[in-house]
């Protein structure tokens, strides 16, 4: 892979760990600054699901954003788009839409077969 399209991901990642980054200080900042206090115990157990829903949720980005790094470190290290089972480029749609993935589609695929079967 180029410099220039290696720098073409690198700029993908950091749009998308940016976003996620936002995303998670709106979380904390919400979390911290709400003071509602419900009368209701209802109320208050919806409130408290959605709380879960949403820290469930920034859990699977914390996640993302580890792999997010990793793939950034793979391009510093020029490993970025090569599958780490067949040692074959990865093709460029699956890079766009998935940057942080390791696996080439057939490597991705036979994976997925053999987590059916075992």
């Amino acid at each position: 892979m180029n410099k220039e399209l290696a720098e073409e991901y690198r700029q993908l990642l950091q749009e998308q760990m940016d976003e996620l980054l936002k995303g998670a200080d709106k979380t904390v900042s919400d979390m911290t600054d709400e003071k509602t206090n419900f009368p209701d115990p209802t109320d208050r157990a919806s409130l408290e699901s959605d709380r879960n829903f949403e820290l469930r949720i920034r859990d699977r980005e914390r996640k993302l954003i580890n792999k997010i790094r990793e793939a950034m470190e793979r391009i510093d290290v020029g490993e970025f788009g090569i599958c780490e089972d067949c040692g074959e480029d990865i093709g460029p749609a699956r890079l766009k839409a998935r940057p942080v993935t390791t696996l080439c589609i057939e490597c991705k695929t036979e994976q997925e077969r053999q987590e059916k079967i075992g």
